[in-house]
């Protein structure tokens, strides 16, 4: 049986497509890291990807077979509008913010890397990166001249459980420190 998902919710009509932007390769292979198997729980797959047409929309697919169960597993994404242009790796995304990840599903990104940085420098650099950058997405949730995350920014049930505790955690102000703390940390790894 194939899964089918990357489906915006049917309440959020952003840009009027009916799939949710993948807008980097590296956002897509996130998204399924954090997406398990619903036969297993798997996160583990060996993905292929590829451009395929839904009901005349172009999409990208990512496909494979759950190495834990066997069942087949498709997800479709929609296209940015504009290509994302390559930076420091990781690369997430443009200016706007994520469609497949909400806030707190940001946030608990930086958070699990940032609570296992490894002894190694150059692989602590790595690890400090993707933290950093997972906190500059939720920075993007941050209108122009708001000073916090909109509660609507929170459409997962796993990104209200990151702010439900502790909603202060996704104020700009304390955004901003912890993202110049991560990259603070990552040059003093020794880190590009």
């Amino acid at each position: 049986m194939i899964t089918t998902a990357g489906m915006m919710d049917p309440h959020d009509e952003r840009d009027g497509m009916a799939f949710a932007v993948a807008r980097t390769r590296d956002e897509a292979l996130l998204y399924l890291e954090l997406t398990p198997c619903q036969d297993c729980g798997s996160n583990e797959a060996p993905w292929e990807h590829g451009l395929t047409e839904v009901d005349g929309e172009l999409t990208i697919s990512y496909a494979a077979v759950c190495p834990g169960c066997g069942a087949e597993r498709e997800y479709l994404f929609g296209l940015p509008a504009l290509e994302t242009p390559p930076g420091s790796w990781p690369t997430f995304g443009g200016a706007e913010p994520s469609e497949l990840l909400d806030a707190g599903q940001w946030l608990e990104v930086a958070d699990q890397a940032a609570g296992n940085v490894p002894a190694d420098s150059t692989e602590a650099g790595r690890v400090l990166a993707i933290a950093r950058a997972a906190v500059e997405e939720v920075i993007k949730f941050v209108p122009a001249g708001q000073d916090a995350v909109p509660v609507d920014e929170f459409w997962t049930s796993a990104g209200r459980k990151v702010r439900d505790p502790e909603p202060g955690r996704f104020r700009l102000d304390r955004l901003l420190v912890v993202r110049d703390t991560y990259h603070e940390l990552s040059l003093t790894t020794g880190a590009k």
